[in-house]
């Protein structure tokens, strides 16, 4: 009989988020302690991990089948575990299309490739109405999404497909395609004012977006999205999770703020001044 890992430490969000809704979450014995999705996650799980180191003491100590990571930045835990002996496997999704896979993928590797089908076949279906709304906008606004704030940092692939998803045009496609943040960059940051952005949106991942900082950048006051007053935060932890969170609350949150922008004719001028 195939037996399939039970024992699983989830040293991202993503994947315990994804394993909840695929109604695995009995496997999971430890998880970042960045989790906030589910919430309840946090209460249930031991947290055995940040973002760029883990206790790898505890780690073996709950004997996991699976340890399960994201990206290169986590290479260094991975190396360690691998060293002890433990199973790894580290994703490394940078696009929509990318994070789907990673839940087939996830599924498949736990012998429930039915339920993460459907669950894939849920989140396209989202995305796809959310595609459909958009192609009714009367215009789409050009958007500068900003990761970080010192450097300026852009929005990655996954974000900037969203932003095209939920109606927006990302005003600097290029930096999206590169997958570290220090290749994505604003090297001048006048060439934000140069290409003129209807909507500034910040997640800062984990701080708080400052609007009046943003708009008091020299030279900023000439870019309509600042002269409108069209600063908007989406919480980094709906947006900058490489899972189901940025496909689903966090495009919402995005067609939100382009549905009333005011060149879409839904909005006022004074609920624009509200949401500022």
């Amino acid at each position: 009989m195939t037996s399939y890992p039970e024992r699983l430490v989830c040293l991202t969000e993503e994947t315990t988020e994804t394993l909840y809704l695929l109604g695995e979450e009995r496997r999971i014995v430890g998880i970042s302690g960045f989790t906030v999705r589910p919430p309840h996650a946090r209460k249930q799980k031991p947290k055995v991990s940040a973002f760029t180191s883990a206790k790898i003491g505890k780690i073996l100590e709950l004997r996991p089948d699976l340890v399960l990571g994201f990206s290169d930045i986590q290479a260094d835990i991975a190396a360690q575990l691998v060293r002890h002996g433990v199973e790894m496997h580290v994703f490394n999704q940078r696009t929509v299309a990318e994070i789907l896979r990673m839940i087939l993928m996830l599924g498949g590797m736990l012998g429930c490739e039915t339920k993460a089908q459907a669950l894939v076949a849920r989140l396209q279906q989202g995305l796809d109405e959310i595609r459909a709304h958009a192609a009714e906008l009367p215009r789409h606004p050009r958007v500068y999404f900003e990761e970080w704030d010192s450097p300026q940092i852009s929005a990655i692939a996954w974000v900037s497909e969203l932003i095209g998803i939920a109606g927006g045009r990302d005003i600097f496609p290029e930096l999206a395609q590169q997958s570290l943040g220090k290749q994505r960059i604003v090297a001048d940051p006048q060439e934000v004012v140069r290409r003129q952005p209807d909507i500034i949106i910040g997640s800062w991942c984990g701080k708080k977006f400052q609007p009046q900082a943003v708009g008091a950048r020299p030279g900023w006051q000439a870019i309509p999205a600042v002269r409108h007053g069209e600063l908007h935060e989406v919480k980094s932890s709906i947006i900058l999770q490489p899972g189901p969170a940025a496909l689903t609350d966090g495009v919402r949150a995005l067609q939100r703020i382009f549905s009333h922008w005011p060149g879409t004719g839904v909005a006022d001028g004074s609920d624009r001044a509200s949401r500022t």
